[in-house]
């Protein structure tokens, strides 16, 4: 990196929110620091009126959460003047103007810094507890390193990217953050939790997806089987599988969930580079071993 890292910013959308749009791009260029390059991708869709300054990018097809990053971090990379690049919800706000100032402060601070993950609030500032990337955590004001990070409003490291080489595209939607995740920390990258930077978001559902049990399920399996040595992997899994049959109270769901379970069993979500003993021993430090 530059002395002073210079932040880009990515957004994606289907084209459904395109007045959410228009309010996520006010709030960016309303930052006391202006982000460096600005990159919209739609997903399978058109994008009509950009404002001037907006770069974007249509793909035929809607390559999902994965893919959708991954061509947006590849065009930042074109550009050759970002060193940090932060994805944020098309439906999301930023509330405060100074966010890409502390972003480039908080990587011109620390070297060895992968990815930020911003506080996810609702309009009223109230925290889901399941936007906290902490076990049993019930403050979402308590900063600190942790093991995964939140898919609304993050930044990270483009030489952490490099080096981990981005998103599991074959993942589409969900968990794709936590294989991104273990990646970096498993290179020895740091993740952090800044609750100081917030994205506005409305309060939803990751079930409101019609395709989110099947895919939770088959991801998970594809997490395992790619990131975790040997002896954890029937240990993960089975502590999901308990887990989701204790907590899902719809029949149709669980049927969805098994039979992603089982599209995870046999096919692949990608090549096995099990993480390191001393991951997941540093996982285990920071409160999360990967075995929940």
């Amino acid at each position: 990196m530059v002395s002073r890292p210079r932040v880009g910013v990515a957004v994606l959308t289907m084209g459904d929110r395109m007045p959410e749009l228009r309010a996520l791009l006010d709030s960016v260029a309303r930052q006391d620091e202006p982000a460096a390059q600005i990159v919209v991708v739609g997903n399978g869709c058109a994008l009509p009126g950009l404002p001037e300054g907006v770069v974007g990018l249509e793909l035929a097809e809607n390559l999902g959460v994965s893919g959708g990053r991954n061509v947006a971090w590849r065009r930042l990379r074109e550009f050759a003047d970002v060193d940090v690049l932060v994805d944020l919800d098309d439906d999301g706000l930023l509330v405060d103007a100074d966010v890409v100032r502390r972003v480039a402060d908080l990587y011109e601070a620390e070297a060895r810094l992968g990815i930020v993950s911003f506080r996810i609030a609702d309009e009223t500032g109230e925290t889901q507890r399941r936007h906290i990337p902490r076990l049993r955590a019930k403050d979402p004001m308590r900063r600190g390193l942790v093991t995964t990070f939140l898919g609304g409003g993050h930044a990270l490291s483009m030489e952490m990217l490099e080096e981990t080489g981005g998103w599991p595209d074959a993942f589409f939607f969900t968990h794709e953050e936590t294989d991104l995740a273990w990646r970096a920390l498993d290179a020895g990258w740091d993740i952090l939790y800044e609750p100081q930077l917030v994205l506005q978001h409305p309060r939803t559902s990751p079930a409101r997806h019609g395709v989110y049990y099947r895919m939770t399920a088959r991801n998970r399996v594809w997490l395992a089987k790619r990131h975790l040595p040997a002896p954890l992997l029937p240990v993960y899994l089975g502590v999901w599988i308990a887990l989701t049959v204790a907590r899902t109270r719809s029949a149709a769901g669980l049927r969805a969930w098994f039979g992603g379970f089982a599209e995870g069993v046999r096919t692949s979500g990608g090549p096995r580079r099990p993480m390191r003993w001393r991951t997941v021993v540093r996982m285990a430090r920071l409160g999360r071993p990967p075995v929940i």
